[in-house]
């Protein structure tokens, strides 16, 4: 019996001291000043699907590999219950000619419940920084084209996580929710040889439409959620998994920002080619949702340096007009976290 609550005790301190300075754990927050980076390397694999903007670009079905994707997360520990943090990734697919900032979050999370209850519950709020860059793609021949990851846009999240722990198990949930608004910053290149609508004889560039706009999109919304498993196996190694819903709204197009050049047809014709673009872009029905299955092991290198190797896969429904869905789409990669 003595020897049992020996080994009881011991593995409930081992887990105790894990828990604290695992950064892939969870619920991990820093402790009072400390400050944590996450560097993230991943390589991607898609095969994209069978929407109707990607059979109009004969783009269905296409293979794009290898992506890569570039992630860092920091973060510093203002008391032991209040942490300001950034989340910021990249991604580069060469296969496709797309490229950008596909992540860029800045904010605090505050901890209501520590770790003398029952449960762990934080409360966050986060800058949207998508506006960081411009939205960048080519408008031609009735079809867009996107450059960039961007959507060019500001926003605010706000979110909640819950944890609770059994010896060297614990299960965690989140969900948030996120506000854009609405902006121009964004740069389409216009085909002027593109024509205005199918069998007319009239282009983009006859109707002063110029070779670069930008257009005044309308705010969205998103609410994303998931839960969390995670298991302590030693004081070094770790392994975890989860669920992630993420939901991407449709982009809709209010008006035309660019003023328009004078043209051979005229103002009210030029009005009339205007309204017709707005018409088909007023919801762009581009949105797409991700279910994302995920997994992680984690090796603790020394009390500062931890190594990570992680593996995603997800599923999505794509709107008709999407360039994002995916019949497969598959990553994997590496991180390395430090905390001091």
């Amino acid at each position: 019996m003595k020897h049992f609550l020996f080994v009881i005790c011991t593995a409930t301190m081992i887990t105790g001291y894990a828990f604290a300075g695992n950064m892939e754990h969870p619920m991990y927050l820093p402790s009072a000043g400390d400050f944590y980076s996450k560097s993230g390397m991943g390589l991607m694999y898609k095969r994209s699907d069978h929407t109707e903007a990607l059979k109009k670009k004969h783009m269905d079905g296409n293979d794009e590999f290898p992506i890569w994707r570039f992630t860092e997360d920091l973060g510093y520990g203002i008391t032991d219950r209040l942490a300001v943090h950034g989340r910021f990734g990249w991604t580069q697919d060469d296969s496709i000619n797309r490229k950008g900032m596909h992540r860029g979050r800045v904010g605090l999370t505050y901890r209501i419940l520590a770790d003398d209850s029952p449960i762990l519950w934080d409360v966050y709020g986060e800058a949207y920084l998508s506006a960081l860059m411009p939205m960048e793609g080519k408008y031609s021949n009735g079809n867009f084209t996107y450059d960039n990851y961007s959507n060019g846009r500001w926003g605010m999240y706000g979110g909640t996580k819950l944890g609770k722990t059994w010896g060297n198990f614990t299960l965690s949930a989140y969900g948030e929710y996120l506000q854009t608004f609405g902006n121009h910053n964004n740069k389409v290149r216009i085909d002027q040889n593109s024509p205005i609508a199918v069998g007319v004889p009239i282009t983009m560039g006859m109707v002063g439409i110029p070779s670069e706009i930008s257009v005044d999109l309308a705010s969205t919304h998103e609410i994303n959620s998931g839960i969390n498993a995670f298991v302590q196996l030693s004081k070094k190694w770790s392994v975890g998994g989860g669920f992630e819903f993420i939901e991407h709204r449709d982009n809709s197009i209010k008006s035309i920002h660019t003023k328009l050049n004078e043209s051979i047809v005229g103002p009210e014709w030029q009005q009339k080619v205007v309204d017709s673009l707005l018409a088909q872009t007023a919801d762009m029905n581009d949105g797409w949702n991700e279910y994302v299955l995920k997994v992680v092991g984690a090796y603790q290198m020394t009390d500062m340096i931890q190594f990570a190797a992680f593996a995603e896969y997800t599923f999505d429904k794509s709107h008709a007009q999407s360039q994002n869905g995916t019949d497969i789409k598959a990553e994997a990669g590496v991180r390395v976290n430090v905390v001091f």
